[in-house]
């Protein structure tokens, strides 16, 4: 089994062979829910790209860690990187769709309210689901044992969206009707590729119509219809193979 995952602060001066504490929310669920003892293997990241592997040498008290470094990794930057801009779906299939992407290796998740959304992130409720949202990503990174967890942005309205479908290297909508498989399309091997998934009731002509203007085109999966809660999880594993990312 590999070691599990502690998110830290900041990895900003570490080195092989120097020691690190775990306190805090991370330190007690190390020491009091996973029960870590010394000599056992973690891995602690920043979530941007830095992972200090080593091993526990003392537990104090229900929450602080001591850790022996024994190597210190960073990942190169993903290439291309891939965004999808998630309509908002009923109640928890939210968090679900950013659990299953974090896992399967999403690098941006962007939250959009879409025309045929039926939940609507407004005031106190978009702060509160927002916050979800990330702490979904958080936990999900720790459990996949990612050392680059994905960004989670602030909701974008359909114009937006349109402005980040413009400035990416390859722009797609998945869309039932789309002539185009996405396991055909010519991708980038750099640059940024931005996936936009519907909500349930799908993406309005208005809508498309913006996004193809902005040169997004429509591609389709396959001849199922996936929820939006799982194709943005589709269509990701899909990419990372045919990048090469996951070769």
């Amino acid at each position: 089994m590999t070691a599990p995952v502690f998110l830290v602060e900041s990895l900003a001066g570490v080195r092989d062979g120097g020691t690190l504490t775990l306190d805090g929310p991370e330190g007690r669920h190390a020491a009091s829910v996973r029960r870590l003892r010394a000599g056992e293997e973690v891995v602690l990241t920043d979530g941007h790209g830095t992972g200090a592997y080593g091993t526990v040498t003392a537990v104090e008290g229900k929450d602080r860690l001591t850790v022996a470094v024994t190597e210190l990794r960073t990942e190169d930057p993903p290439a291309p990187t891939i965004t999808v801009v998630q309509a908002l779906p009923k109640g928890d299939r939210g968090e679900l769709a950013v659990e299953t992407m974090t896992e399967t290796g999403v690098d941006a998740i962007v939250p959009w309210s879409a025309a045929r959304c039926v939940t609507q992130w407004k005031g106190e409720r978009a702060a509160k689901s927002l916050g979800k949202w990330r702490a979904t990503a958080r936990e999900a990174g720790k459990q996949s044992r990612r050392l680059t967890f994905p960004e989670v942005a602030d909701p974008l309205t359909t114009k937006q969206v349109a402005t980040l479908l413009a400035d990416a290297d390859f722009a797609a909508v998945l869309h039932e009707e789309g002539s185009t498989p996405l396991a055909t399309a010519e991708l980038p091997t750099d640059g940024r590729i931005v996936l936009v998934v519907g909500p349930e009731g799908g993406v309005s002509p208005e809508e498309l119509t913006t996004f193809t203007e902005a040169g997004a085109k429509p591609y389709r999966l396959g001849s199922t219809v996936l929820r939006t809660s799982t194709a943005g999880t589709a269509a990701t594993a899909l990419l990372l193979g045919r990048t090469g990312r996951w070769s």
